[in-house]
């Protein structure tokens, strides 16, 4: 006879393959009436029309939020996002991704310095915690959600501070992709300046590749290259912050009087300071460029790659909760939306001293 506990613990994995399943559909479906919006809509654009389809459809049928579903949401944007990044690198080459990024080097360096020391100038002054407005800083300053999960490997904060600072994040990922493309075209930007300024100044880079996408003009190639750059100053950044957070362990614990008081080594996961899509997208460019991708497929692997990452942008839109976005409380979003401004701001003057505007 058939084990009857192995019949009950197969029956909840097939249950919750089905639903991640049934989860993707959603997506697919909701992310296709995106597309075609978005043709109405060019100023908008597909992943803009995606996310918003996706949060309206998440308030209009609650049930759509079931967590049997998130499976299949978080999929597509995750791995389908990545993915569609990667496929982003076969219409560049290597010597575009150079040019590119040496040219956004001192605009992606002034609104770094911008972001890390507003968040702890403005931060104190505003009353925020200390690890909570590094993380925000350090998410406004590099690559959000990405930047943060490498900083919260090496400063070990409190899981409730690392989630004011995701949503923070969050919130003004969501502005940044419906605001910046419209004030873009009425400030006459041209594709590769507005790529510059998403680049530096958008934070995750689905945000970044919806809003330069939105725009058009080229400016989502450009983007995406300055975004990935912009991606690299995990690197440093979380060396640094692993080097403060043992030395204040190393304080902590002299203070103590106990010399094996304090945490044991940070260990960084290699995966999570340099991200594998971004691999992924240098090594798609370097088999573009060495002539392996031929031209006429440059068109249909674009549109994969946009509708890819309209599927992410639709699945974000659906996992969104306004509840949950109210939770991360008045002083890290107002110092969220301080530093975005600055970051927002300084990309632009750069950008007009350099005279790349």
């Amino acid at each position: 006879m058939p084990d009857g506990g192995g019949m009950l613990h197969a029956m909840p994995v097939r249950t919750a393959r089905r639903g991640a399943i049934v989860g993707a559909l959603v997506v697919i479906v909701i992310a296709c009436v995106a597309t075609v919006f978005g043709r109405f809509l060019p100023v908008l654009g597909g992943p803009v029309c995606g996310i918003v389809l996706g949060l309206l459809a998440g308030v209009v049928v609650p049930r759509l939020r079931s967590s049997r579903l998130s499976a299949g949401y978080d999929f597509c944007a995750k791995q389908v996002l990545q993915a569609s990044v990667v496929l982003l690198g076969t219409g560049l080459s290597l010597r575009q991704v150079a040019k590119v990024g040496a040219s956004s080097l001192p605009v992606m360096l002034a609104s770094l310095v911008v972001a890390l020391g507003g968040a702890t100038l403005i931060g104190r002054r505003l009353g925020v915690g200390r690890d909570v407005r590094t993380l925000i800083g350090v998410g406004t300053g590099i690559c959000g959600a990405s930047a943060i999960a490498a900083s919260t490997a090496v400063m070990r904060p409190k899981k409730a501070d690392a989630a004011y600072a995701l949503g923070t994040i969050f919130v003004f990922n969501v502005i940044g992709v419906l605001t910046f493309p419209a004030i873009g075209h009425l400030l006459g930007m041209t594709g590769e300046s507005f790529g510059l300024w998403a680049g530096t100044a958008i934070n995750d880079t689905s945000s970044v590749v919806a809003a330069a996408y939105g725009f058009g003009d080229g400016a989502g190639d450009h983007a995406i290259v300055v975004k990935l750059t912009r991606s690299l100053m995990i690197i440093p950044i979380t060396m640094v912050l692993a080097y403060l957070t043992a030395r204040r362990s190393a304080a902590a614990a002299s203070s103590a009087g106990s010399v094996a008081g304090g945490r044991s080594p940070v260990r960084i996961p290699l995966s999570q300071v340099v991200p594998w899509f971004l691999v992924g997208f240098v090594v798609a460019a370097a088999v573009n460029s060495g002539g392996l991708v031929p031209s006429s497929w440059h068109p249909a692997l674009s549109s994969i790659a946009t509708f890819g990452i309209t599927l992410a942008l639709t699945a974000i839109g659906l996992s969104m909760r306004p509840s949950e976005l109210r939770r991360t409380g008045v002083r890290p979003l107002l110092l969220g939306a301080i530093l975005s401004v600055l970051v927002a701001s300084t990309s632009l003057g750069v950008q007009a001293l350099t005279g790349s505007l």
